[in-house]
């Protein structure tokens, strides 16, 4: 009888753990997340190659297209969690969801060019930022052991990208790309009634923190923009292509100065500057990848447009629903543990598709695997992020997730100069391949030390929220 007891509580644990917290806040911070994602994500597997083929666009040109708005989202995640500190995430996510519209806009009124694009390109990463306000919004009203499954699922907003490879393409095909752009802006709307409407941010915020933070996303925002322009003409005496490169190291340095004191010190420490790391490759590769993924079907494989984008979804949606599974699993056994697997595995499958350069048969697969291996470890590191740094959840979810980014934009721009400068996407793989390598090896030294506040093995504990630090 017991034994049956206890089955029973298995198979409803999932449904009562998401009752236990505010499932309503939940919803709206994944459907926020969810289409941040997809209109960050626009000029990639959605529309980039119709875009392209408008504008005569070369091989590192497209990489750029893609690269900008997914480093632009890095970056401005910092600030985006910074706020956070300070301000309900409701608010925030709003004025977030109307900026990312604003390019939606302008493409159906105004005749563009590239370097339009990349200016474009800035408004379209605040809904990739949005990453870090959905998660710790989300994991507010939630206990400890239960961060893996409430952030894996917030984090399933990753669907976007399935959504920009399935929604957008065939629409691009009959009535042309700029029509088809205005559906994001129907999905835009919903999530601006439900994050209205739904959301009840519940984490501890600093009010003396306000406009400091305000001030620091609008002088990123804007720095990023000109930093952008001034890279790409090649004033500096660097080819813009090349320029571009020194993109993410300029604004993160800007970004950070702004920081105050308390943030900037947490840089000197180790833990930030692993945990990055870590999520360079995991989400940097998820996004990195569903971002160039129908570029390197097309101009690899010979795929058209459509058929590329309907693999891209198949591929990013495994990646994007298996991130749940990755946080639940971490919360099992521990996302280090959960970690060490998937490097090992994602430096396999970037050596092997790099070194082999293998027939369409053998490389879909093996990007499959690598998709499935990324959004397991997305769900592992925000397993850790919350009991590694209980009490400043957002602005460690903005350090994070901007690294992710960067990861992404160094991903899509390296492939796209490997295409463009040696004719094959091999090198890009097998530069990636050997970071993930480096981080397995890190992990293995640090997994003792991890492993002691990282694997939570009581079932009755508190609010994320409520946590004091030590």
């Amino acid at each position: 009888m017991r034994k049956n007891e206890e089955k029973k509580k298995k198979k409803i644990g999932i449904i009562e753990a998401l009752k236990s917290g505010d499932i309503k806040t939940l919803i709206a911070s994944l459907i926020y997340f969810d289409t941040g994602f997809m209109v960050w994500l626009l000029f990639g597997p959605a529309l980039g190659l119709f875009i392209a083929q408008e504008l005569g666009l070369s091989p590192a040109e497209k990489g750029f297209m893609v690269a900008v708005p997914i480093l632009a989202a890095a970056l401005f995640r910092i600030p985006f969690g910074y706020m956070y500190q300070a301000i309900d995430g409701k608010l925030i996510a709003m004025m977030g969801i109307i900026l990312s519209a604003l390019p939606i806009i302008y493409v159906n009124l105004s005749p563009i060019d590239y370097t339009t694009l990349l200016i474009l390109g800035a408004f379209l990463g605040v809904g990739g930022a949005s990453f870090a306000i959905a998660l710790p919004m989300a994991g507010s009203n939630y206990p400890k052991h239960l961060q893996g499954l409430v952030l894996g699922l917030a984090a399933a907003g990753n669907l976007g990208a399935m959504m920009d490879g399935l929604i957008f393409p065939p629409i691009a095909e009959l009535y042309g790309w700029r029509k088809a752009a205005l559906i994001a802006l129907v999905f835009l709307a919903i999530s601006f009634i439900l994050c209205w409407k739904w959301i009840k941010d519940s984490s501890p915020k600093n009010p003396n923190l306000k406009y400091h933070a305000i001030f620091n996303f609008v002088v990123t925002f804007v720095s990023f923009i000109v930093v952008t322009l001034i890279l790409y003409s090649g004033v500096i005496g660097i080819s813009g292509k090349f320029g571009l490169l020194l993109l993410p190291i300029i604004i993160w340095g800007i970004t950070c100065l702004l920081l105050s004191d308390k943030y900037r010190k947490a840089l000197l420490k180790r833990d930030p500057w692993v945990f990055m790391l870590f999520y360079a490759i995991t989400f940097g590769g998820f996004v990195g990848m569903s971002g160039s993924v129908a570029f390197i079907l097309n101009g690899q494989y010979g795929f058209d447009p459509v058929l590329a984008g309907s693999i891209m979804a198949l591929l990013s949606c495994s990646g994007a629903l298996i991130r749940p599974v990755g946080g639940w699993i971490a919360d099992k056994i521990s996302g280090v543990r959960v970690l060490l697997a998937v490097f090992a595995i994602i430096a396999l499958c970037d050596l092997l598709l790099g070194i082999m350069v293998p027939p369409a048969i053998i490389g879909v697969p093996l990007l499959w695997l690598l998709f499935i291996a990324f959004g397991i470890g997305n769900g592992a590191v925000f397993q850790l992020v919350p009991l590694r740094w209980p009490r400043a959840t957002g602005m460690a979810t903005g350090l994070i997730g901007a690294a992710g980014g960067i990861g992404g934009f160094y991903l899509s721009s390296t492939m796209g100069l490997a295409k463009e400068f040696t004719g094959s996407y091999s090198l890009g793989y097998i530069i990636f391949g050997c970071i993930a390598l480096l981080a397995l090896g890190i992990l293995w030294l640090l997994r003792n030390q991890y492993l002691e506040w990282g694997h939570v093995k009581e079932k009755h504990d508190v609010p994320i929220s409520e946590v004091v630090p030590e």
